[in-house]
């Protein structure tokens, strides 16, 4: 899973690799959180304008805001996960894509 992309919305990915955790943005820790960040020119807005929803912490301090849900990350996260380990899965779901 090292090369791996994840896809936050707009057409934007992030490196899984990279990936420390994916939390919701209302809790007043994360808030803090995105301050520091952002008085440290850490933070990397994905949201095209839009409500942040979800804050991707990266590994090197980073903070991702998305627009797309935790939840749907952290299923997008699982499944590619899962696809790793099964690779006839990866080609289950491109056949079913393309019909």
């Amino acid at each position: 899973m090292d090369n791996l992309l994840l896809h936050v919305g707009f057409s934007n990915a992030i490196k899984i690799s990279r990936i420390l955790a994916v939390v919701n943005p209302g809790s007043s820790p994360v808030r803090k959180l995105k301050e520091e960040a952002r008085q440290a020119n850490k933070i990397i807005d994905v949201t095209e304008g839009r409500r942040t929803r979800s804050i991707i912490i990266l590994d090197t301090g980073h903070l991702v805001l998305s627009s797309v849900q935790p939840d749907t990350i952290t299923q997008r996260l699982s499944t590619l996960a899962k696809e790793e380990r099964n690779p006839a899965l990866k080609l289950d779901r491109l056949e079913n894509s393309e019909s």
